[in-house]
């Protein structure tokens, strides 16, 4: 059973710091590419960074140069350190994980941990 298990989350004041880890596990497929994703409620679920097998990362502009993805591949664990917070940060993040190939790609997501942003 494929399993993404997040942890981190919490209360921050505005300019602070929070480091989100996400432990992937279950899957008999290879990890391609792991990423986190946010969403408020009433709104969509939105791309936050991602992170290929080889370090490859994207990030969503509203995050870039105050948040870095990593992970640990040993671990099959991605990390997302989030530096300079600010209230409109504030959400629900998601753990991302897609595993597999072409036709035989799937993807798996977490339950999600709070980030709440404080003035």
């Amino acid at each position: 059973q494929v399993q993404l298990v997040e942890s981190g989350g919490g209360l921050v004041q505005a300019g602070g710091s929070l480091r989100l880890s996400c432990a992937a596990s279950g899957s008999s497929l290879s990890i391609n590419r792991l990423g986190w994703y946010r969403q408020a409620p009433g709104n969509q679920r939105e791309l936050v960074a991602t992170i290929t097998s080889g370090g490859t990362t994207v990030y969503a502009d509203s995050v870039k140069g105050r948040f870095t993805i990593s992970r640990d591949n040993a671990k099959n664990t991605v990390y997302l350190q989030m530096n300079s917070l600010k209230p409109e940060d504030t959400d629900v993040y998601y753990c991302k994980e897609w595993v597999g190939k072409g036709r035989y790609e799937y993807v798996y997501w977490g339950q999600g941990t709070q980030v709440t942003v404080s003035s």
